[in-house]
């Protein structure tokens, strides 16, 4: 009897200290959440916000009536999500290009380049200065570490490898785009400044960067560094990092040195003002275009590839690069069918695409012609 009551008892604390190690081991996972989160606008910048035109009752609001997710979709979602997930990720290793800029190198003073790291990072050399789009270098984007949609290949370049940069744009605060661990890393590493949306400024002085390396713009205002013109200019999204929704504004960017002009849409669904945004910041010699994420349960909020081209054309661009594709598994549509759709209504519309592997860099009056490289593991 004694040695039946030993056992229980050791039973019960092998039990008790498995669980408190789980216990343990859960917490330490979930010990950088809260931090992720971000901050939500205050004092002067809170009252910004509520000052923009875009900012209505408590949130903002797109140019016209979107949805994020319709009533309804649920059925659909799990049947796509069964019956497409073998297709959801490519079968082979993805291709990746080692940049040849280093950290001390200087941009080109002529010219416009692209170097496309994966889903929207790119890195833009436009006249003698650099602009990095949406940097993000984690290997989740998720507000953890160890769970949310992980990266389906190896950023081309570590991030203290990157070279000098004089701007870091951000298009809005969703996790794909905004990066806790990758800000606080460029925020140690360099002196760049930060171009933001409205409010978005909060997420970014919770985790360091001082108030003075940020620059938050509402739509059609504009801020100049280093001779490069960003201006804030309208797009069709929402935002927010937990429960509260488009209390940050989003935005799509348009830049213009002396003579080149770039457009990035950050993530947006279609909608006629890119037209507007054309005849008042274009044309533009570069466009980088949201193409992958697209779902018939939120046609708001991301373009198709075709809505993509038409975008293009609206703005007056002349190369298109596409983005937010390829990276991480964020819908249900097979891994290379954006590329794939994209490709096919360039040719038909006679638009110039440009497809690089991550890390391959474009000379955008040069662009090598596509090849399909992700055929062959889609």
């Amino acid at each position: 009897m004694a040695q039946r009551s030993g056992a229980r008892r050791r039973s019960r604390l092998r039990y008790g200290l498995a669980a408190a190690a789980a216990l343990t081991a859960g917490l330490w996972a979930l010990r950088d959440i809260p931090a992720s989160l971000g901050a939500l606008p205050k004092g002067e910048r809170a009252e910004r916000v509520r000052r923009s035109p875009r900012f209505r009752g408590d949130s903002f609001h797109n140019p016209m009536p979107s949805t994020v997710v319709p009533s309804g979709p649920t059925r659909k979602i799990v049947r796509d999500m069964v019956f497409v997930e073998s297709t959801r990720k490519p079968r082979g290793p993805i291709p990746l290009v080692t940049p040849a800029t280093g950290p001390g190198s200087a941009a080109p003073a002529d010219g416009l380049y692209a170097t496309w790291f994966g889903h929207a990072t790119t890195l833009v050399e436009i006249e003698g200065r650099r602009v990095l789009f949406d940097p993000m270098w984690s290997e989740r984007c998720s507000p953890s570490a160890h769970v949310g949609p992980r990266r389906l290949h190896p950023l081309p370049l570590p991030i203290e490898h990157l070279p000098h940069l004089d701007a870091v744009v951000i298009s809005h605060d969703h996790y794909d785009h905004l990066d806790r661990a990758t800000i606080r890393t460029l925020t140690r590493t360099r002196s760049v400044p930060f171009l933001v949306p409205l409010g978005v400024g909060a997420h970014l002085e919770r985790w360091g960067v001082p108030r003075s390396r940020i620059i938050e713009l509402d739509w059609d205002e504009q801020a100049t560094v280093e001779g490069v013109r960003f201006t804030a200019t309208a797009a069709r999204h929402f935002s927010g990092r937990a429960f509260a929704r488009n209390r940050t504004l989003w935005a799509s960017w348009a830049l213009a040195g002396e003579r080149r002009r770039v457009f990035y849409t950050g993530d947006s669904g279609y909608f006629d003002g890119y037209a507007d945004i054309g005849a008042q910041h274009g044309p533009f010699d570069l466009t980088l275009m949201q193409i992958g994420a697209y779902s018939h349960a939120w046609p708001d909020v991301h373009m198709t590839p075709e809505e993509a081209v038409t975008a293009h054309r609206d703005l007056g661009g002349q190369v298109l690069l596409p983005v937010h594709w390829g990276t991480f598994t964020l819908a249900f549509h097979p891994w290379g069918e954006p590329v794939d759709r994209l490709w096919r209504e360039s040719k038909a519309r006679d638009v110039r695409l440009a497809v690089p592997r991550p890390g391959e860099r474009i000379n955008v009056d040069d662009p090598p012609p596509v090849d399909a490289w992700w055929q062959t593991i889609a």
